[in-house]
């Protein structure tokens, strides 16, 4: 009797631990949705326009990238103070001719050792500071091909930027949400995370992160650590954790909107999200002693960013994915006559369907959330909002084979995604007041 409580005890232990972990690392991001719900934000008024840079690494994106340089040139702010480069990166198709004809300055680069985005923007960032210094640029703003942006984008960043702001991040849309459910599952992320991550972040004055494109960094900053010297497989996220340590506060701006194009097959979407996994642990790898230093030898503003950050990059789904797994093996011991008590098999699958449960319904939370305070932003009919809201779940359970094979296949290359909707920035209409 005692070893069957024994047992009983070990099984419900940990699988209450597990959720007492996860429960206490990650209740906060329910206080920043009460935050974003209460409080608006306060867009300051640019005292002068400043002079930028538009920065595009592009390989083979001859479909969208004329589109993405467009909106740059119908702009609602004055085209001499924007110059645009394109990084044509090992490309074997007309994307470098495209990019010239539509007004770009263009950066040939051909390196099959070093392939990724950061390598890329790294060699762009050595022709610019050595040739194009001249040009006074302020800042440098990085864009994927594929995205347009609203024609209102660069005044105002312009106001983040003036207002002190080293380096920010905006509003991600996306211009083919209505395309299938792994589509509208990204659009969702991407917009839950802009307004209930760092719209939260900016109102309590900490520190938000970059996230892939449509951002700003000032040319201070580049010039400080002599270009784009961050190469990891999120060269996006390893920035932000190094700005973050180094003491910097990363801004956003919530009137600035980009709209990017989300993958449409489960190939590239797989593709994309075990390379961001990848590169997730590869930070946590590199940084997360770091940030736990930094949560009590930073300054006071700057410790709760630590923890975002740590708790950002930590696999926090890891944390479910163990507990998916304990019981899993319970259950299949007990399959297979090696567990006789049948009170420890029953508290495991008990426990394992709580645990699919509950990360499904704070999903389906934030997608609800998201999706009401966010819909007039989402450029999809009513019908297709309601069942992305049910399949983003679903979409975000998915990451649980993505994260188990990024933990334990240390092999990931950076494979591009091909982007064909070409659409014109037009076509998406700003609301007003948002």
């Amino acid at each position: 009797m005692s070893g069957f409580l024994s047992q009983f005890s070990y099984v419900e232990i940990f699988n209450f631990c597990v959720f007492l972990i996860f429960t206490c690392c990650y209740t906060y991001q329910l206080f920043y949705v009460l935050v974003v719900l209460k409080r608006k934000p306060d867009v300051p008024e640019a005292k002068r326009n400043h002079k930028f840079a538009a920065v595009i690494s592009a390989r083979n994106e001859s479909a969208v990238i004329g589109y993405l340089i467009k909106s740059i040139k119908e702009q609602n702010y004055p085209q001499e103070l924007i110059d645009v480069f394109v990084i044509a990166d090992n490309c074997t198709d007309d994307t470098a001719s495209v990019a010239r004809k539509a007004g770009a300055i263009v950066i040939p680069r051909f390196n099959k050792r070093e392939i990724g985005k950061g390598y890329a923007l790294d060699y762009g960032f050595e022709i610019l500071l050595d040739r194009y210094a001249d040009r006074g640029h302020e800042a440098y703003f990085i864009f994927d091909a594929d995205n347009v942006l609203d024609p209102n984008y660069f005044r105002e960043m312009n106001k983040t930027f003036d207002s002190g702001v080293p380096a920010a991040t905006s509003y991600r849309n996306s211009k083919n949400f209505d395309s299938n459910w792994i589509s509208a599952g990204y659009g969702m992320w991407f917009m839950r995370e802009a307004k209930y991550l760092s719209q939260a972040r900016m109102l309590l004055n900490t520190s938000c992160a970059i996230s892939g494109t449509g951002f700003y960094i000032s040319a201070d900053v580049i010039k400080k650590h002599g270009g784009w010297k961050w190469h990891l497989l999120t060269e996006d996220i390893e920035f932000s954790t190094i700005s973050i340590l180094d003491g910097m506060r990363i801004g956003y701006c919530p009137t600035a909107m980009l709209y990017d194009e989300q993958p449409i097959t489960f190939r590239d979407s797989w593709n994309q999200r075990f390379r961001w996994a990848r590169g997730f642990y590869q930070v946590f790898g590199r940084y997360g002693a770091e940030l736990v230093k930094g949560m009590f030898t930073q300054k006071k503003g700057h410790r709760f960013a630590c923890y975002d950050m740590l708790m950002t990059i930590a696999p926090g789904l890891l944390l479910t994915i163990a507990s998916v797994l304990f019981n899993v093996i319970i259950l299949s011991m007990g399959a297979m006559g090696l567990i006789s008590t049948g009170d420890i098999v029953a508290s495991s699958g008990e426990a394992l369907g709580f645990c699919i449960a509950n990360y499904m319904g704070f999903m389906l939370f934030f997608g609800t959330i998201t999706a009401i305070t966010e819909r007039r932003n989402i450029h999809a009919s009513t019908s297709m909002v309601v069942r992305s809201v049910l399949t983003f779940p679903l979409f975000m359970l998915t990451y649980f084979p993505i994260a188990i094979a990024a933990l334990f296949c240390k092999k990931c290359q950076w494979k591009p995604i091909r982007h064909t909707i070409s659409v014109d920035a037009k076509r998406f209409a700003m609301p007003t007041g948002h």
